[in-house]
């Protein structure tokens, strides 16, 4: 990109950061519910790091978790977190000290009864979180703002196990808490205006950038992460090798492609070795303990360093997975590589703005900078798919549609703009 491109990101992302503060119906004065004591639910990886915002601006925070050891880890997860900052210069260790100091642990969800925000942080489960939710309904004060931080489930449900829907907002932060900037704040149906509006104001007061997102599988982020990786596990299938794939990403300027990623994170989350039948890639791998970096082979192999290379063991799997599925494989070159991860998402980005889930399209590209490195030369999806043309994204998907099937159809609005020689920054 070149480099006046470059400078036409920034600027645009400059006003996008600012504009996505303004909710159309919801007047900047609108009063917000006092918030001064936050209970979390969970003092896992996600619990602890929300943990840390709060208490980072001073505010007193209590921790809830079921059994004593896990509440001690996540506590000793936080505080070491807090030294290591404080042995790098970033404060002293007085107030690495006070920091700590402002965290409660809890076993009982009783402890939040007089917290004015609580968020739930525990794992995405919809019984368990119907469960918290109609507890805290019990336990906690009028008035008190119920959130989850769910990545993907729906909070109109979750919020239908309580007497008090119009309390319920989702503050979905991204991992990890305490580093990332983006929270998605999600309105569920009969969330209130205030309460909305407290969940931004809360956002910004723990210096994050908060973006209104409508309730829907995945919301914004993720929702638009999926398309891209099943175009990635299509790509690897079709002839494209996992390191191919990540290497076009990275030179795009992503920090790291999807199947490093999946190594990192562990191939085996999610995954159950006792239903495990070998259906996907990822199921023969794990049964092969080829579960990533902790294991010392995934998708790659890794030296001592656990610095990824190419495995041949992985691309013979892969050519014998793609034949007992009968896709043949062939040479695919970066430009198709790269086209066929981003411009899903554009296009699912264009269903998202037609359905209402996201206010702007300029939000949409926050969401993606800050909740998954977007690279910021590049402005977001959406600001990209002006910079590369509608008319060329379209003609694109069309004939992937030909290729892979209807999951590339393109959007409505996506055609529409296209054929009205507008772009996403027009609406």
């Amino acid at each position: 990109m070149t480099a006046t491109k470059a400078l036409d990101a920034e600027a645009y992302l400059a006003n996008a950061e600012q504009d996505c503060w303004m909710i159309p119906d919801i007047p900047a004065d609108t009063p917000t519910r006092p918030v001064a004591k936050v209970g979390i639910i969970g003092a896992g990886t996600m619990g602890g790091g929300i943990a840390m915002n709060f208490a980072n601006v001073g505010m007193a925070v209590t921790i809830v978790e079921t059994k004593a050891e896990a509440l001690d880890r996540g506590l000793a997860v936080v505080r070491r977190n807090y030294e290591n900052s404080a042995k790098r210069g970033r404060f002293s260790m007085e107030e690495a000290e006070a920091r700590i100091g402002r965290l409660t642990g809890a076993l009982s969800l009783e402890a939040l009864a007089d917290c004015d925000l609580i968020i739930e942080a525990v794992y995405e489960d919809m019984g368990l979180k119907k469960q918290i939710f109609a507890d805290l309904d019990r336990i906690t004060k009028p008035g008190a703002i119920l959130a989850s931080n769910t990545s993907y489930l729906n909070v109109d449900e979750i919020a239908s196990a309580t007497s008090r829907p119009q309390d319920v907002v989702g503050m979905h932060f991204f991992s990890p808490a305490n580093v990332m900037l983006l929270c998605e704040v999600v309105r569920g149906e009969k969330t209130a205006k205030d309460v909305v509006a407290t969940a931004m104001e809360v956002a910004r007061k723990i210096g994050k950038i908060g973006v209104v997102v409508g309730v829907g599988p995945g919301f914004v982020g993720n929702r638009m992460l999926f398309p891209r990786q099943d175009q990635a596990n299509l790509l690897i299938l079709e002839g494209a090798m996992p390191w191919d794939v990540d290497r076009v990403l990275r030179e795009f300027g992503f920090r790291m492609g999807p199947f490093a990623m999946s190594d990192l994170s562990g191939l085996d989350i999610g995954w159950n070795a006792a239903k495990s039948k070998g259906e996907t890639l990822r199921d023969v791998l794990c049964e092969m303990d080829r579960r990533g970096q902790k294991t010392g082979a995934g998708y790659y192999d890794y030296d001592a360093e656990r610095n990824p290379l190419p495995s041949p063991t992985v691309e013979k799997i892969i050519a014998e997975f793609a034949a007992r599925k009968g896709l043949p494989q062939r040479k695919i070159d970066d430009a198709e590589i790269l086209a066929r991860l981003v411009y899903p998402m554009i296009n699912e980005g264009a269903r998202i703005l037609e359905e209402g889930k996201a206010i702007r399209a300029s939000d949409i590209d926050v969401v993606w900078v800050h909740g998954f490195r977007w690279p910021t030369d590049k402005g977001g999806p959406m600001f990209y798919a002006d910079q590369v043309g509608l008319p060329a994204v379209v003609e694109a998907l069309k004939r992937f549609e030909a290729q892979v099937g209807p999951a590339m159809k393109p959007a409505p609005l996506l055609e529409r703009l296209a054929a009205q020689g507008k772009g996403f920054g027009d609406l």
